[in-house]
């Protein structure tokens, strides 16, 4: 992502169960992102500062003519990010690394021929295995807000995910600090 996007970047992890972090593969590119300075890096630290206990990897553009689907070039890059994604919080053993073609779709929703070394699941089976987080629902309610949207002809709408609690419609929900109900 661009660093002018880091706030919207910020703001879904904050929501998220999982994160789909992508690194792409050609030589250059992953070690550009997985740099002291690398968006890669910075993402992943993000998500798991603010919460996200989940991760897959997507190896992209395994297509490309000077990775061409090496599982030489693969195994390379699941150890290094294995290692900072380590350093970082995440377990590696509990991550799946996809090699992937976003562009071609590769391993995204079938089996790629392109990859026959590879025996996981694809991208889609991935996200499908992610197990949802259990939420306190016995607590009192908690819901932080991301934003506030004044909508016309609807009035005022909070968003945000309930994190402790249930909110069902027609609640009576109490506004902290204002100390204002609705």
């Amino acid at each position: 992502g661009h660093r002018d996007f880091i706030k919207n970047m910020i703001t879904g992890p904050s929501q998220a169960d999982c994160a789909l972090l992508m690194i792409a593969s050609p030589p250059g590119e992953f070690e550009a992102g997985i740099s002291e300075e690398g968006q890669t890096r910075e993402h992943a630290l993000l998500a798991f500062t603010l919460g996200v206990k989940q991760m897959i990897v997507g190896v992209n553009k395994m297509d490309d003519k000077s990775v061409n689907f090496s599982q030489e070039r693969y195994d390379e890059i699941k150890k290094e990010a294995s290692s900072f994604l380590k350093k970082v919080g995440f377990n590696p053993e509990n991550i799946n690394f996809i090699p992937i073609s976003g562009f071609n779709g590769d391993n995204m929703l079938e089996k790629s021929t392109n990859t026959p070394w590879y025996k996981g699941p694809t991208l889609i089976e991935a996200l499908d295995a992610i197990v949802p987080p259990k939420r306190p629902t016995d607590k009192p309610l908690r819901l932080p807000l991301q934003d506030v949207y004044k909508i016309g002809g609807i009035g005022t709408v909070p968003v945000g995910r309930v994190e402790t609690g249930v909110l069902k419609p027609g609640m009576t929900v109490f506004f902290a600090p204002a100390s204002m109900s609705s």
